[in-house]
């Protein structure tokens, strides 16, 4: 059900997988929706036991990017994996980034994304509103990882 389901958003965001903790078998799914062939880009928020199936679900000349490290920042890898597939893994986060990296980001994101979100080319994946009030309960939501998308509260 959840498979099917994140298939189905997946396919309706941009016809390439998500990468999520609920979906047990990634690397299968991914290989049958591309044809044996790999995911082009993985944008990875889990890494632990995930960076080595994210090897296996890469297509050859692949991309990883690492945004986060949900199941701990140490792992080892099969460097034969990168080097057969011709991988690049990346990471990249903002925390330590200068305010001048950021604004600069954030011009970027002004200029070539919010046009995007303004003509309703690019939609962002909502999950649920709560009202500022349930607060508490927005964040059990979270908490569950059974959400899809962007838990928003209103106010």
């Amino acid at each position: 059900m959840i498979r099917s389901a994140l298939a189905s958003i997946a396919r309706e965001i941009s016809s390439a997988l998500a990468d999520t903790p609920v979906t047990t078998d990634f690397v299968a799914v991914v290989k049958a929706e591309t044809n044996n062939a790999g995911a082009n880009l993985i944008l990875d928020m889990v890494a632990g036991d995930y960076v080595d199936r994210n090897y296996d679900a890469a297509a050859v000349d692949g991309r990883i990017v690492q945004i986060a490290t949900l199941n701990g920042p140490k792992v080892t890898v099969n460097i034969a994996k990168v080097m057969v597939k011709r991988l690049t893994h990346t990471g990249s986060t903002l925390r330590p980034r200068t305010n001048t990296d950021k604004a600069a980001m954030v011009a970027a994101i002004e200029a070539k994304v919010m046009p995007l979100l303004r003509e309703g080319r690019v939609k962002p994946l909502m999950d649920s509103t709560f009202p500022l009030e349930k607060a508490a309960d927005a964040h059990r939501r979270m908490e569950t990882s059974e959400h899809i998308g962007k838990i928003v509260l209103a106010v």
